[in-house]
């Protein structure tokens, strides 16, 4: 996310009321968590294991927990709680605030968009021409929509990202300020989720087709004319290149990519990267082809058993 205008490090020092090591004036352009840092981005890190992710990555500003050597051309924040503190920055710029009509007033709506009875529209929400968003349907705050999309019946665009930090005083949530974005011709089934990003888009790519009962996790990337089928469940930071076929039921872990063009059959679960271009089966979700041949060696496998035990 971008901060509405440019911050120096001595500037958010003072906002969260920490520490800093760097050129006071060094340059703050946004925030991002670390799946989506760009250069001139602030992120955060509150675990020795992570020190180094964070440090070296395009992010020129880190918000840390211990003082550490400044890389070169970066700026530190030193924090007793970075994941509090950058939830204040999102609470800051993006507080919650409570709706006083169905239809927010700074909602932009194209011509010929319909919008049923019951349905919700968020403060700036963007939705472009000629598109249906049928009844109760509810879509937060700042999320974006483009042209010739449906949007069936109780789906929810832009819900808070399923993060949390497991505290001794219980869990903590970190902040959603990210928004989900629709492109053109995108079909969304009946009680579908897809949830915001944390400090950027969720994205569904033009021409993608979604079941019903689908969800969508928080900083998730789907190409174009990809296909999904019912009950589909897809965690937040994972990348799906275009026209991907996801059948009934299939489970996506998160921080994986599944390449263009390939088909996972139903009742799989991702748990890794898959290749472009393969058809895949099984968990884990592996070629297809592959696991056929092993299910069969396994229903085979009794009748070698009692062989080896006659001839015994």
């Amino acid at each position: 996310m971008d901060f509405p205008q440019v911050h120096t490090l001595a500037e958010l020092a003072q906002l969260l009321n920490c520490e800093y090591d760097g050129p006071a004036d060094h340059q703050v352009w946004g925030w991002n968590e670390i799946h989506r840092v760009r250069p001139g981005d602030l992120v955060f890190v509150d675990h020795p294991k992570y020190y180094d992710k964070a440090l070296h990555s395009d992010a020129t500003t880190v918000l840390i927990n211990k003082k550490v050597a400044v890389p070169e051309g970066k700026g530190i924040l030193i924090s007793d709680d970075p994941f509090r503190d950058f939830n204040k920055l999102t609470n800051h710029y993006f507080p919650f605030k409570a709706s006083e009509r169905a239809i927010h007033p700074s909602a932009k709506i194209g011509e010929g968009t319909i919008i049923q009875p019951g349905a919700f529209i968020g403060e700036n929400v963007e939705i472009g021409d000629n598109c249906i968003i049928h009844a109760n349907v509810t879509i937060y705050d700042r999320c974006k929509i483009g042209n010739n999309v449906v949007i069936h019946a109780n789906s929810v665009l832009g819900a808070d990202a399923f993060y949390y930090k497991n505290r001794a005083s219980g869990f903590d949530k970190l902040l959603s300020g990210g928004i989900v974005v629709l492109e053109d011709r995108v079909n969304i089934g009946a009680s579908c989720t897809i949830d915001r990003g944390v400090s950027a888009d969720t994205r569904i790519g033009a021409g993608t087709i979604i079941d019903n009962s689908v969800h969508i996790g928080h900083d998730t990337l789907i190409g174009k004319d990809c296909l999904f089928a019912a009950q589909v469940g897809i965690a937040g930071c994972v990348v799906i290149e275009d026209k991907v076929t996801l059948w009934g039921q299939v489970g996506v872990s998160s921080n994986v990519r599944i390449g263009t063009k390939a088909v996972v059959l139903g009742q799989s679960g991702v748990s890794k990267s898959l290749e472009p271009d393969k058809t895949y089966f099984g968990y884990p979700a592996e070629e297809a082809r592959k696991k056929y041949r092993e299910m069969a060696s396994v229903r085979i496998l009794p009748k070698i058993i009692e062989q080896i035990t006659i001839t015994e």
